[in-house]
């Protein structure tokens, strides 16, 4: 009996990281309808604005995923700041920084 319940959790634990898996993917379809807001400023190879202050606009296309969700996230709740992201990162749902950063880590 002890064997049968440890193999059910062992079966049950599979399934829910799986399924959880799942739900964290970003869509590059839907990022790229979403990204109107984005390829204003990082979209424009060698663009530089003067808001806040002086600076070059990264690039975004192709880079890591991960980091451009961890990035927006940051953005989101503080922990990074600039104040066009911060405002721009606010009106994100979790699924539209997995599309956005799906879509620009596929370009």
């Amino acid at each position: 009996m002890k064997q049968k319940t440890m193999i059910n959790l062992l079966l049950a634990s599979s399934m829910l990281l799986v399924f959880s898996g799942m739900a964290q993917a970003g869509d590059a379809a839907a990022g790229k309808e979403k990204n109107s807001m984005c390829i204003g400023c990082h979209g424009i190879d060698g663009y530089r604005t003067a808001f806040p202050s002086a600076y070059h606009v990264p690039k975004i296309g192709g880079q890591h995923q991960e980091y451009l969700v961890k990035a927006l996230e940051g953005y989101r709740d503080g922990t990074r700041n600039h104040p066009s992201m911060t405002g721009l990162a606010k009106s994100l749902t979790d699924q539209d920084i997995k599309d956005l950063a799906a879509f620009y880590a596929s370009n």
